[in-house]
């Protein structure tokens, strides 16, 4: 189709149907992904023999490309035609899933999906932009809900396919999967939804860009190499500080040329800065509290991976149900109170997560995990869909996919930051936490070594074969047991983060955020 008029159509309309398509399918890829790794994890880090740093590289290789590159992949929808781009991005997302799930060893499911983290970056900004585009501003709000709560019930699948699949040695197709959902979402894009763009929208600003993502890379590279090199390693030390200075060359960058990838005069908005911050400490948070979640389920608890995929789901399912409502009553009542009240509600349910120690496994599920899924999932809920309608219409319309683009880099800054830095000090916690019970253990130098040595596999990690069974039982034991309280750690730095989220958006998010100043 020809570029049309923007915002002309309705929801209910035959265009409206098979853009929300469209714009769901493509998304829905990438949270399968994002949900699913979680709960293959452990098959994953067994089958490819990964240490627990390696696990926080396969997730942070696809967020450092994501988080560099996808304000660039805004800038070009808004440039080059908005569904172009977003075609663009489904082809190299494909692509790379393919070759992930056919990864012989770790270092190339790391190279692969940073394969898969380019075209996240050319295809996530492109959903919402081309939904902000082709709706009127009227239905928005609802579109938005809409497509949240339609991406949510597709992604309810994610974990539970994960988990059935690791279960079966098969974990590979759950990135083969996204292979027939890409080539459908191509079809309807190319059939059925009408291009747009902004012809005098910003160069691409490929400088900043690099820059960006060799800082991250380097920050990322320093945090998770130091529970193995140490802290005063210089290669530690080496890729610390360079990645702060050209972190602080970027932000120069921005400042100093005509048309920047991030327009640093968009941070003059207070609410738009407020959002963004509060998408960044709560993110990280959401991120934290899942991904260790996982792990205690499976390497901890004693879930299977399926069984710990069906656990995700009440929190789906209560997301699916309240999403689309809560872009109503945003439209309706402004987004600023829910940004407020639903990160506080997150934060008590990461706080009650963080509270459960060791269980006897699945059968007390109900009376464990489940109610603190609920009141996080009422908190997600409160809060997913306001915060996006507020990124999309506190700027003006023609910024629609930087602005979009900016939000979701924080997101994924956000994940990258916290998987490097909680990465690493997770480690050290559990080393800590493992050496403080060992030392106190009846065994030679050398053995106390190993055990420690193993400590390095995290939830993974097991005792040496060659010890007595009684002995191996005991350090198997303080291998949990060390687990757990470095769980109970991150649980509660996410709630605290979760807490800040609120904070902030009650000094910084206006009432009434569509002004553009």
């Amino acid at each position: 189709m020809s570029p049309t008029a923007q915002h002309q159509y309705p929801l209910a309309c035959p265009t409206g149907r098979w853009t929300m398509l469209a714009t769901i399918l493509p998304t829905s890829m990438a949270f399968i992904d994002g949900t699913a790794l979680n709960v293959i994890l452990p098959s994953l880090q067994t089958d490819l023999n990964a240490t627990g740093s390696d696990l926080f590289w396969v997730l942070n290789s696809y967020l450092l490309m994501l988080a560099a590159i996808i304000i660039v992949g805004g800038s070009l929808g808004d440039k080059l035609g908005r569904v172009k781009v977003f075609q663009v991005g489904i082809i190299i997302f494909s692509i790379g899933s393919a070759l992930c799930g056919f990864s012989p060893n770790i270092v190339y499911l790391i190279i692969f999906r940073t394969l898969q983290g380019l075209g996240g970056a050319l295809m996530i900004p492109g959903s919402l932009a081309i939904i902000s585009a082709v709706f009127s501003k009227e239905e928005k709000g609802k579109a938005i809900g809409t497509w949240s709560a339609a991406t949510t019930i597709v992604t309810i699948c994610g974990p539970v396919l994960g988990g059935a699949l690791a279960d079966m040695g098969l974990w590979r197709y759950i990135f083969f999967i996204n292979v027939p959902l890409g080539l459908l979402s191509l079809v309807v894009l190319q059939l059925k939804v009408p291009e747009s763009s902004e012809p005098g929208a910003s160069t691409v600003d490929w400088w900043g860009a690099a820059v960006m993502v060799s800082s991250l890379a380097l920050l990322t590279f320093g945090f998770l190499e130091m529970p193995e090199l140490g802290k005063t390693h210089w290669v530690v030390i080496t890729s610390l500080v360079l990645g702060v200075i050209l972190l602080l060359i970027f932000l120069r960058i921005e400042d100093s040329i005509a048309q920047p990838m991030v327009p640093l005069n968009l941070f003059q908005n207070r609410t738009f800065s407020g959002v963004n911050l509060l998408s960044f400490f709560l993110y990280a948070g959401l991120g934290a509290i899942m991904l260790f979640l996982s792990l205690n389920l499976i390497q901890i608890q004693g879930y299977s991976q399926l069984q710990a995929g069906l656990t995700f789901m009440p929190f789906s399912l209560t997301m699916v149900l309240l999403a689309r409502r809560m872009g109503t009553l945003s439209d309706k009542f402004g987004a600023r109170n829910f940004l407020i009240v639903g990160p506080t509600v997150s934060g008590l349910g990461m706080f009650w997560l963080s509270q459960i120690g060791m269980t006897s496994g699945p059968s007390e599920y109900w009376t464990t995990f489940f109610p603190g899924f609920i009141v996080f999932a009422i908190g997600m809920s409160i809060t997913v869909v306001p915060l996006t309608t507020a990124v999309m219409t506190c700027v003006d319309e023609s910024k629609s996919g930087i602005a979009s683009g900016i939000n979701n880099s924080v997101t994924r800054i956000a994940g990258t930051f916290i998987n490097a830095i909680l990465g690493a000090a997770a480690i050290y916690f559990f080393m800590d936490y493992v050496m403080l019970e060992v030392n106190a253990l009846p065994i030679s130098e050398d053995m106390n070594n190993q055990i420690l040595q193993e400590a390095i596999r995290l939830g993974e990690a097991s005792a040496p074969v060659s010890l007595a069974p009684e002995l191996q039982s005991s350090i198997n034991k303080i291998y949990d047991n060390s687990f757990i309280n470095t769980y109970r750690l991150v649980g509660m730095l996410s709630a605290l983060l979760a807490f800040l989220s609120a904070i902030i958006a009650f000094f910084m998010v206006e009432k009434k955020i569509d002004d553009h100043d």
